[in-house]
């Protein structure tokens, strides 16, 4: 029996979109955001004209899972 169960990996832009739908949280706290339209709001860099002072960003949340579930079952195998 593994006793470790699957990781649960946090993707903040879907999370966003989920609970956040029309951006307003967004808006409230990041006033860098506060005039993207709302189909680009938990995607700003993909907008045809990004804000300017919003970073790009630092990771592809589909690359780090793929790297966060390989390194779960490195080491789950590694402990039958």
């Amino acid at each position: 029996m593994h006793l470790l169960r699957k990781p649960y990996i946090f993707n903040p832009i879907l999370q966003g979109e989920k609970f956040d739908p029309k951006g307003d949280y967004v808006r409230t706290w990041i006033p860098e955001l506060k005039n993207v339209p709302t189909t680009h709001i938990h995607k700003p860099w993909t907008h045809p004209h990004p804000p300017k002072n919003y970073p790009l960003p630092m990771i592809d949340h589909k690359v780090a899972r793929t790297r966060a579930l390989d390194a779960y079952k490195q080491m789950r195998d590694a402990f039958p």
